[in-house]
């Protein structure tokens, strides 16, 4: 396998990373909090023996998938009249209990258990700003929740919902669609803004993502005819030398 082969591989590993990635965007436009993906990308220029090129050589440049990073840009505000249905304005997090510890999350779809705790879809436990989980009364009916996070019912308040920041969102690591792990300690945030009643949307652009995928759908076919062309090149400049040979 000649270089340009490989090089046209590098090309293709990577836009079958990011085809993913995008896929996987797309599959997420609706879910509450989402936070689109996206590839970086890098030149890599191969080291040849010597340390230098040959006047008039190019040097050799193939593809590499640097990093995954989050879009951490707020999505629109989605009005649902659910009590609770919490949404972030600005930044910060939600902080939720699971089975491997505290995790952070934009999704603010909540339910309430049949033992009083505050929970998301998994039944991981909402947080307050004291790290205990947000639990209502069997008795509490009516749900408020002011913009500073107070969580109140008819019979007084119940608990202060918890918004965290991380020193750097780049820095978080996703586990599935809609959880993330902090590696460095989170601090609570002083200012809140709590939107009772309404859903932060995904942050997905569905039309520009959709571009993006099909284009590079292109252009991984118009590669990967490449290599198939390149493969052909090969096995005929074989099959004439054994004939010559012959």
């Amino acid at each position: 396998m000649d270089n340009t082969t490989y090089i046209a591989l590098s090309r293709m590993d990577a836009e079958q990373r990011a085809m993913s990635v995008l896929a996987n965007n797309l599959a997420n436009g609706s879910t509450a909090g989402f936070k689109s993906g996206h590839i970086q990308f890098a030149d890599y220029l191969s080291k040849l023996k010597g340390g230098s090129h040959a006047p008039g050589e190019n040097p050799e440049v193939y593809v590499q998938d640097r990093a995954t990073y989050r879009d951490f840009t707020q999505g629109a505000l989605q009005q649902t009249g659910n009590p609770l249905d919490i949404a972030i304005t600005g930044e910060g997090f939600f902080s939720v209990m699971t089975t491997q510890g505290v995790r952070l999350t934009r999704n603010g779809r909540f339910q309430r258990l049949s033992d009083g705790r505050v929970a998301d879809a998994s039944g991981n436990s909402l947080l307050d700003r004291t790290g205990q989980p947000v639990t209502l009364r069997p008795q509490d009916r009516t749900i408020s929740i002011s913009s500073d996070g107070t969580m109140s019912t008819e019979n007084g308040v119940a608990a202060e919902i918890g918004l965290v920041r991380v020193a750097n969102n780049y820095d978080l690591h996703g586990e599935g669609n809609e959880l993330f792990k902090a590696d460095t300690p989170t601090t609570q945030m002083e200012v809140k803004e709590f939107r009772q009643g309404m859903l932060e949307g995904s942050n997905v652009n569905m039309m520009s993502e959709t571009t993006n995928l099909v284009e590079l759908q292109r252009d991984f076919q118009i590669t990967a005819n490449l290599v198939e062309s390149e493969s052909t090149r090969r096995q005929n400049a074989i099959d004439k030398l054994t004939q010559t040979q012959s």
